[in-house]
């Protein structure tokens, strides 16, 4: 599937030195190019290992990037096949509008909004988020059922753990459009975006 595919060549890699980075270094993209900020400290072959995993790690994200509206859906379709007994939505799409939280499910339209935030992070991630919602088809609240329900995704518990990490890098304005660091989300209760069909949750 598409949406799990590595990218056929290397992107180019711009390496750029911080003052401010003391222990950890950062990747993120810029248009077709990789960029990693390295400390200032780090030098020679530690900085070039750092630079090759850095870039390593980001280029086999940058599928998602690029992923439609369909992928999305052949990915929900397969994973309401495989964790929750063929559940599936009426539509999948990412959205552009979803500031607050990941994913967001309208029980009345049966709709799935995935916020387009996610199109950098891994695809096991993505997928937790997707199980997440999926769950929400067959119960409307986060009761037991519904955590025992979105924990039959296995690295669930690992997803949880990312996100948290990665909300709070957007928060700190230390992560970018798919930065990835080498060091170690909360969802509101707001509209996901401007489409009818709610009541939404997430």
């Amino acid at each position: 599937m598409g949406i799990a595919t590595a990218p056929d060549t290397a992107p180019p890699v711009d390496v750029r030195v911080s003052s401010r980075r003391k222990k950890t270094a950062g990747a993120h993209w810029e248009g077709d190019r990789i960029v990693v900020v390295v400390p200032a400290h780090l030098r020679g072959s530690a900085r070039d290992a750092m630079v090759a995993e850095l870039s390593r790690r980001l280029a086999t994200q940058r599928p998602l990037l690029h992923a439609s509206d369909t992928d999305l859906a052949d990915r929900a379709a397969m994973l309401g096949r495989r964790y929750l007994d063929g559940v599936a939505p009426a539509s999948i799409r990412w959205s552009s509008r979803q500031r607050s939280r990941w994913g967001s499910c309208s029980l009345h339209s049966r709709e799935i909004r995935i916020s387009d935030r996610l199109r950098v992070v891994p695809v096991w991630v993505l997928d937790s988020v997707i199980v997440h919602e999926l769950a929400h088809l067959l119960v409307p609240d986060h009761s037991p059922r519904f955590r025992a329900l979105e924990h039959r995704y296995p690295r669930h518990a690992d997803a949880e753990l990312y996100l948290s990490g990665f909300a709070l890098g957007l928060r700190s304005g230390d992560v970018g459009s798919g930065d990835v660091g080498s060091g170690a989300g909360a969802k509101r209760a707001t509209p996901p975006d401007e489409d009818p069909g709610g009541p939404w949750v997430s």
